[in-house]
């Protein structure tokens, strides 16, 4: 289910409410792996079965906390529906953490809450995402972010 939001008037309505969240979908090793395969970590904690098996207080692999925080950016789009815009750009992210492990063979999905909306000069608008993946049956989620996007409202 997505939500739209039309135009700047669409943003500042929807400033300090839920959106919305993406449908669950589980996290697959393969994923893991091409995420290390592709940054270069490969530490032991996401892709060493064996290790993991003997050392791991996990007992999974679990998907590197950069890989987790980037699983927002493909869902961003599923949960909202923009119109209205000439461009929307992702500025930036803050109070990025990682409170639980995101383990092959969880289920996860992104949630995310609209706050604040302000203009930022030359038609721009920033807004701020408050976005959580969440793990199903988890008290926590696997990351909470502060997701910075600007908006420049369509011409005409």
């Amino acid at each position: 289910m997505s939500v739209r939001i039309e135009g700047v008037q669409g943003l500042l309505a929807h400033a300090n409410q839920p959106i919305g969240s993406s449908a669950w979908e589980p996290m697959e090793f393969s994923r893991i792996q091409a995420f290390a395969d592709a940054t270069g970590d490969h530490q032991w904690i996401h892709v060493d079965r064996a290790r993991i098996a003997k050392e791991s207080p996990f007992g999974a692999p679990i998907a590197h906390g950069y890989l987790t925080l980037s699983l927002v950016a493909g869902r961003f789009f599923q949960v909202l529906e923009l119109d209205g815009f000439g461009m929307v750009i992702n500025y930036g992210t803050g109070k990025v953490r990682f409170p639980n492990p995101l383990k092959e063979g969880d289920r996860f999905r992104l949630s995310i809450a609209l706050g604040e909306v302000s203009e930022k000069g030359g038609g721009w608008y920033e807004a701020i995402f408050n976005a959580a993946i969440e793990v199903e049956g988890a008290a926590k989620p696997a990351c909470v972010a502060e997701c910075i996007y600007r908006f420049l409202p369509a011409k005409g």
